[in-house]
């Protein structure tokens, strides 16, 4: 079989039919199947692929695997030469999956490829390519900042801005959609099991960099991603927030030295003693000229963030 695309949901059912109805309405030419693994979120998905997919290989566990782990899982069932790992809440455009695969086979020393991602609204995506990790790029993260200096290599997001549609090699591409070989997944020993969910595509990145791979975008295949399908439930900003920081912490524990690692949490203390400072600031102006809960959310994230660099949000150790 030419290619096996893999879905992990955790209640996207919605997403997750539009997702699939996206892709097998316009992936001609490529004998392919799809897999979706569920984790413990039994939101209706089993009924729905039952009734409206029964081609699809469905795999159902009992709790929340975390993205690597049921990526892997379902890999283990999956019978492709080549893998497309594929966010749920996403929608194929056109031909997208046949332009990644021909891409695939055709780049000079290619290990893995990605689309050009767009937000519900159409815009682009930035994180749909970044540059790796670093203590200064994870300090100055921020929409502003990326506004203004747009081709600074510290995001790693120039190719987005250039106008031709050539395939380029960046640092790293996006978990929502990933294309890679079979064979370089698993020399590379598949997705890293020490994160529960961010920094997995980062960390697959760096792998396919160390093994003597290209990793590259492909901005003629066009996937529009939703984005907080699975991770717009309940309290998952301050959530995702925290998870985010373990995983960076835990992507230079791998890669890095300790002294590294002890100097990001420090640098991350710094950035959100100052960021509290700030929204403590402004939240009274903004509170007198407009309505809204913007200062509290705002607020109750970077406390979180704080927290975490304290070591007060234990129940990362969970994940």
């Amino acid at each position: 079989m030419d290619l096996s695309i893999i879905i992990v949901n955790w209640n996207s059912k919605d997403y997750l039919f539009k997702a699939i109805a996206s892709v097998e309405a316009d992936t001609k030419g490529i004998d392919f199947e799809m897999v979706v693994i569920d984790g413990g979120s039994f939101d209706g998905c089993a009924e729905m692929l039952r009734q409206v997919y029964p081609h699809i290989v469905f795999i159902q566990r009992d709790k929340n695997l975390g993205f690597a782990k049921a990526n892997n899982e379902a890999f283990k069932v999956s019978r492709g030469r080549t893998l497309l790992f594929l966010n749920p809440d996403t929608e194929v455009e056109g031909h997208a999956v046949t332009t990644l695969y021909d891409q695939l086979n055709i780049l000079p020393d290619v290990g893995m490829v990605g689309p050009k991602l767009l937000n519900s609204d159409r815009s682009l995506q930035q994180s749909c390519i970044r540059a790796f990790p670093t203590i200064l790029n994870q300090v100055l993260e921020s929409d502003l900042l990326r506004a203004m200096f747009p081709t600074s290599e510290l995001w790693g997001m120039r190719p987005l801005l250039e106008r031709d549609e050539k395939a380029k090699e960046v640092e790293a591409i996006s978990g929502a959609c990933l294309m890679i070989k079979k064979s370089v997944f698993e020399e590379v020993g598949m997705f890293s099991t020490d994160y529960f969910m961010y920094s997995e595509d980062i960390d697959l990145s760096l792998k396919v960099r160390r093994a003597g791979l290209k990793t590259y975008y492909v901005p003629t295949a066009v996937v529009v991603h939703h984005g907080g399908g699975s991770t717009a439930q309940g309290c998952a900003n301050t959530f995702s927030s925290v998870m985010m920081l373990e995983s960076r912490w835990r992507f230079f524990q791998k890669t890095r030295s300790v002294w590294y690692t002890r100097s990001y949490r420090l640098a991350m203390f710094i950035t959100c003693v100052v960021r509290v400072g700030l929204v403590l600031f402004i939240w009274p102006i903004w509170r007198l000229r407009r309505k809204g809960s913007w200062g509290q959310a705002v607020l109750t994230k970077w406390m979180a963030k704080l927290r975490w660099t304290l070591g007060r949000e234990s129940w990362v150790k969970d994940y």
